[in-house]
């Protein structure tokens, strides 16, 4: 078939390249322009899609919107019979929408209609999932709204990162959507309506959400710490300076919301303990807990803000 896949970030890359081993025609890359990087931001760095794109010589197009005729034009002339979009980060307009001749399919890394939106993997673990998934669904003018084709789903470990979950659901995402492309071909790739229940939005993560809460229960705060690592990351002060937390797992102990509990970076939140287990000071490399409490002389009763 022929195909225009609209992606940006590593989550999308495995989706194309097992779209262009799959024998598919991409006849074109959306994917967002090169942003601005180095200490001056002087160096312009094309996306993850960019790059894999050009190995493939796939034609890129990075439009600045996708509104109005010509942009309507400009993706019509490509003459697709389906657009994949993976983590592509622009509302597809009416216009394109109805283009490709079998419609745009769209790898969604949540169990629809739970967590439609921008950020399914992280709200997934911050909101204490034991289950996501990643599912194929036919696209409409609607957030994340359209009908199911094919659904994967993966269970959450009680310690897993967003990192480590973002990684599985991004291969298993890729094998998700070749077969529902090979099903789409074959005309045999049924969709299902989403239900009207359980609908929730996983909002784009704010910075002012990052700051550990010390006072709330210890499953809440431990999944908040996993559920944003490792990026933004969750943090905390000690001594005036942030201390990023990528790793933790349940601890033991109660006290003072906020206390160090003993020698192992245990810290007594709302209701039951934390232990930290990987951090990283501001500026500073990763390293786990007994790294950094040899470099700072925490002991039980010490306190973190």
């Amino acid at each position: 078939m022929r195909v225009v896949f609209m992606g940006t970030p590593d989550f999308a890359v495995p989706t194309l390249v097992e779209i262009v081993g799959a024998g598919h025609e991409v006849v074109a890359a959306y994917t967002r322009a090169p942003a601005a990087a180095g200490r001056r931001g002087l160096d312009l760095v094309p996306s993850p899609v960019h790059r894999t794109a050009e190995r493939f010589s796939i034609p890129v197009l990075h439009p600045a919107s996708l509104k109005g005729e010509e942009a309507a034009e400009t993706f019509a002339a490509f003459n697709a019979d389906v657009a994949v979009v993976v983590a592509y980060g622009r509302i597809l307009p009416p216009a394109i929408l109805k283009a490709p001749g079998l419609g745009c399919l769209n790898l969604h890394a949540s169990l629809l209609p739970r967590w439609r939106g921008a950020a399914p993997i992280q709200r997934a673990i911050m909101a204490g999932d034991k289950e996501t998934g990643v599912a194929a669904m036919r696209m409409e003018e609607g957030l994340d709204t359209g009908p199911v084709g094919l659904v994967e789903r993966v269970s959450i470990g009680p310690d897993m990162t967003a990192g480590e979950l973002h990684d599985r659901l991004m291969g298993i995402g890729a094998d998700l959507m070749g077969r529902a492309l090979a099903a789409l071909e074959r005309g045999a790739l049924g969709f299902t309506p989403q239900p009207a229940d359980g609908v929730t939005y996983a909002a784009k993560i704010d910075k002012g959400e990052t700051r550990i809460d010390w006072r709330r229960p210890a499953g809440e705060v431990h999944d908040h710490i996993r559920g944003l690592s490792p990026f933004p990351g969750a943090w905390f002060e000690l001594d005036g300076a942030r201390v990023k937390v990528l790793r933790s797992t349940r601890g033991e102990g109660a006290g003072a919301p906020g206390t160090v509990l003993d020698d192992r970076l245990t810290i007594a939140c709302g209701d039951g303990a934390v232990r930290l287990v990987e951090v990283q000071k501001a500026g500073g490399k990763a390293m786990p807990a007994e790294e950094f409490l040899r470099g700072h002389a925490l002991k039980a009763g010490d306190g973190v803000e």
